[in-house]
């Protein structure tokens, strides 16, 4: 019998290893590793140690490389050529496939459903299994065979006088000239057009502005058994005529629909054939015609551009037109107030409605507008109303003049679909009393239990068209529950999604194609993952590993440290003091070097945490009665002056509570955001704050322009003190001159970017280095100016570290970059681009920020997963970051998984039980201590193992 054991591994590439030789991709220094195939692999360090180096930028970029050298040369001369890695050579790789968190789509297309396929299934089950109703009288549509019709006439109007009439014409303008022309030479001679049947005439033709309906009159008949052959025929033409529908006239005038394809008989309305396609609402077909499938629109209405209807026009009442100025707008607006005795000065809640409705939506009078040009003449031109001319520049003004009107527009839910995204017909196909848009709201759990014993609510012919397809449902419903996703629904946008999140979708997809010998490499799985979960995710990259793949996972998570197969460890420091591989080996042995992460595994570092929780100030801001998404009811009291964290399986509801509930609210009270948080009660202790500071992990920037040191304000002083020095005084240089965004200073093949942007017809948009400046950003003469010897290049390319001790005797640039350096950002570059930092890269930089300006020690921090990203002794330096911020009177309120800054809290609220429908309670409140004596939920049972 053959040893199971994943030991051995040369599987049938005849390598036992991947190995890299001599990798010098950023801070490696020329190392080489070799990696055991087939295995579950974690590479772990210090953030900025080289861990995504070594892993994404050597090994996956050689892996993407070898794929694009594999098209003819014809296909490559559209995509370019890829960079060679910096590495002397890699044996043993298998093609592969890079599960990333920064690749999500902004789409509001893409959503859970679309992603992973599960839609695509249920799309081509209600296509070929869906029964149809009738949406106008809910009936079951039916669909008669010409057979089925012809008894259907024999039998219900046996001696009865019949006209067999064909509809050629339903519902559409036109004069029909031709078409009367064609159906006399086909030998017919009367139609009945709009319920009036009549003689063909020549030159006959209807009013083309009115919608018609038309039908040929085929036979005139009276129903009989013996006659069957003859009215066979009759009924035969019709339809052929009719495109496979016959409506029967009898003498009173009572019409009946027969069709062969699906009709509601008592109305005569008749739906396509289901393809797919009809249940897509990205496709023309299946689309919801109002909001083209998004199931939200976006209008402009008369609450957002008119907020204070105490105001008057003049004082500035209608947002978009401002105050009173002599402009034309205003000239007209005057004269039609002048037309119902009213002025400019009229408060708006004195104008009467019907005039309102004028000025907003307009009509057809002309209104006389006295000239400038010509004194004593007027200009007569219609009003087309304040909403109509801004729902105008919104479809086709200028980017900014877009952004100007995207002020004033509100989201809606679609009031045609109701946020179901497709038609109405759509709507009414149904399989056990469900249409597909009310499965795509069930959560991935509920919708498990939904399609468990579907087949006995099913007929005979549904079971054999459904056999497969709900094999194939199945399969992928089962991954998603693998990787601990029960709690998300189909309808869910991808971009609502945290990273990992994300991943794990990804993941999920992943599992279900079944390769086999591909090298998986992941970026940190575990975000948002509840330690519950988490043996779920270990399970699923087991899974991978065991259907003969080889893993590679970037990770500090200690249980996927522990589980994984083999572990590699990228250090000592980070930036130009990591890059080195300083332990390896699987776990049990890795736990005997002496490395910080071993040390931290073993535990002889431990993060260190006091067991004197604060009280706090003995005040608190609560928030009452909040409903939103899954949310029972939930009363909030966070105690003011402590570091309170948010706890909780995945789905719970903390970001519903803390981001769409208690932010907005924060953020509207301090700074008017126009976003409009979900359902609560009320709020108390506003007055005990006076501001809100929000830290989460969307991107510093989207482009390469955005970075570090222009987000943290420090480089205008840098700009500022370049402009100081003795060069920069005698050429006249302003601060100006030292920005890479305005013309002057900065080099203009790349407009100061340092890179230029290749667009990929079919993959992702390349940035390649600006061959004029070599990546300097600026002009030659720029670069001539020297502070200590350094040009502003060089000191955009120095790491936040040496910019420390470059920058110590500069006090008002020191206190900004000291930050960075304290959250562990001293590997970072001050002139790094924003688009290669990480989602806990770019969150620790806007936290650094935020702690370099002066606090007013009634400050409320919200935090999201700071730790992202972060190795042990990261984590350390974050948490004495978040005391000091705390000691001085701010309260800081953290949505966290992680047990290490969960134990160092003073006040934990966790919520559960499950989630999804079955969380939305809190269920536990207190210290640590407290909460993990508490026998509700999972995070006390976690907690106390930690403690």
């Amino acid at each position: 019998m053959p040893s199971t054991s994943p030991k051995k591994n040369t599987d049938y590439s005849g390598h036992e290893s991947i190995e890299v030789i001599g990798a010098r991709e950023h801070n490696l220094k020329n190392i080489s590793v070799a990696l055991p195939r087939n295995q579950f692999i974690v590479i772990t360090g210090i953030s900025g140690s080289g861990k995504s180096s070594l892993a994404f930028d050597t090994i996956y970029a050689e892996g993407q490389r070898r794929y694009m050298e594999s098209f003819s040369a014809y296909a490559r001369s559209f995509i370019g050529n890829l960079e060679r890695p910096d590495v002397d050579k890699i044996n043993g790789l298998s093609p592969v496939i890079s599960i990333e968190q920064k690749t999500t789509s902004r789409n509001p297309r893409s959503t859970v459903g679309t992603v992973t396929e599960i839609y695509d299934f249920m799309r081509l089950l209600f296509a070929r299994a869906g029964e149809a109703f009738s949406y106008l009288t809910g009936e079951r549509m039916v669909r008669q065979s010409e057979d089925q019709i012809l008894d259907a006439i024999i039998s219900n109007f046996s001696g009865k006088k019949l006209t067999l009439l064909a509809p050629i014409v339903k519902g559409r303008k036109g004069h029909y000239r031709e078409l009367f022309v064609q159906i006399r030479k086909q030998g017919y001679t009367k139609v009945r057009v709009d319920g009036v049947v009549q003689d063909i005439i020549a030159k006959m033709q209807v009013d083309r502005f009115k919608i018609h309906d038309i039908e040929i009159v085929i036979d005139r008949i009276v129903p009989d058994a013996k006659d069957r052959h003859r009215i066979g025929q009759s009924v035969n033409t019709t339809l052929k005529e009719g495109k496979g529908v016959i409506i029967a006239l009898e003498e009173n005038g009572d019409t009946h629909h027969f069709s062969k394809f699906l009709m509601d008989p008592k109305t005569g309305l008749s739906y396509d054939e289901p393809a797919p396609n009809n249940f897509s609402f990205n496709s023309p077909y299946g689309a919801c015609p109002v909001c083209t499938g998004l199931g939200v629109i976006e209008e402009i209405t008369e609450d957002s551009i008119i907020p204070d209807k105490k105001l008057s026009i003049s004082r500035g009442g209608i947002l978009p037109l401002g105050e009173y100025r002599d402009i034309w707008i205003f000239k007209k607006v005057e004269a039609i107030l002048k037309r119902y005795k009213l002025t400019l000065t009229t408060p708006i809640k004195d104008i009467p409605k019907d005039v309102m409705k004028i000025l907003l939506h307009g009509d057809d009078v002309p209104v006389a507008v006295p000239s400038v040009k010509y004194p004593g003449t007027e200009w007569n031109t219609k009003f087309e109303g304040i909403l109509s001319f801004l729902q105008k520049l919104k479809d086709d003004g200028t980017e900014n003049i877009k952004k100007w009107v995207e002020d004033f527009t509100v989201t809606k839910i679609c009031p045609e679909c109701h946020g179901a995204r497709l038609k109405k017909e759509s709507l009414h196909f149904k399989i056990d009393k469900k249409n597909i848009a009310e499965l795509s709201e069930l959560n991935i759990d509920a919708l498990k239990k939904w399609f468990d014993g579907l087949e006995t609510r099913l007929n005979e012919k549904q079971k054999v068209i459904a056999a497969e397809i709900l094999k194939e449902i199945r399969k992928r419903i089962g991954f998603l529950l693998d990787v601990g996703l029960d709690y998300l629904h189909l309808n869910r946008p991808l971009r609502t999604l945290s990273g990992g999140e994300a991943q794990r979708i990804r993941l999920a997809t992943q599992i279900g194609t079944q390769l086999v010998g591909v090298l998986y490499i992941l970026d940190e799985p575990s975000i948002g993952l509840h330690a519950r979960d988490n043996v779920k995710l270990i399970k699923a990259l087991k899974d991978l590993r065991d259907l003969g793949n080889s893993v590679i996972v970037v990770e500090h998570d200690k249980e996927m440290m522990l589980e994984c197969d083999y572990l590699v460890d990228v250090g000592p420091g980070a930036g130009r003091h990591g890059g080195n591989i300083v332990a390896e080996g699987a776990p049990k042995e890795f736990l005997k070097n002496k490395s910080t992460t071993s040390k931290y595994l073993n535990g002889e570092l431990a993060i260190r945490y006091s067991k004197q929780r604060r009280k706090g100030s003995g005040e608190t801001l609560s928030l009452l009665g909040a409903t939103g998404n899954n949310l029972k009811n939930v009363d909030l009291e966070i105690p003011l002056g402590t570091l309170t964290c948010i706890t909780g399986v995945s789905g719970s509801g903390k970001s519903t509570l803390i981001h769409e509930t208690l932010f907005p609210i924060l953020n509207q009270h301090f700074f008017n955001s126009r976003t409009e948080p979900l359902p609560y009660k009320k709020i108390d202790g506003l007055k005990l704050i006076d501001k809100v500071i929000e830290v989460d992990q969307s991107p510093i920037g989207r482009t390469p322009r955005s970075n570090p040191a222009t987000y943290t304000g420090a480089f205008t002083d840098i700009r500022d003190l370049f402009a100081q020095m003795p060069e920069a005084k005698i050429r006249g240089y302003k601060t100006g001159r030292f920005s890479f965004n305005v013309k002057g200073g900065r080099c203009e093949t790349c407009e100061g970017a340092g890179l230029r942007l290749i667009e990929m017809e079919f993959l992702p948009d390349v940035y390649v280095p600006c061959e004029t400046c070599k990546a300097k950003r600026y002009n030659r003469e720029t670069l001539e100016v020297r502070f200590k010897g350094k040009s502003i290049s060089d000191v955009l390319d120095m790491t936040v570290e040496e910019a420390v001790t470059f920058f110590e005797n500069q006090p008002k640039i020191l206190r900004k970059i000291e930050t960075l350096n304290e959250v562990g950002l001293g590997y970072i570059s001050l002139g790094q681009h924003a688009t290669t930092l990480s989602g806990g890269e770019a969150q620790r930089v806007k936290l650094a920020t935020e702690l370099s300006k002066r606090d007013t020690g009634k400050t409320l921090y919200i935090l999201d997963e700071p730790t992202t990203g972060l190795h042990f002794q990261d984590i350390s330096h974050l948490l004495d970051v978040l005391q000091k911020l705390v000691n001085k009177g701010n309260t800081v309120l953290v949505i966290e998984h992680n047990m290490d800054v969960i134990k160092s809290a003073d006040h934990v609220i966790d919520l559960g039980p499950e989630g999804g429908a079955k969380g939305g309670k809190i269920i536990a409140i207190g210290t640590p201590e407290e909460v993990s004596k508490n026998p509700a939920g999972y995070t006390g049972k976690f907690l106390k193992k930690e403690l």
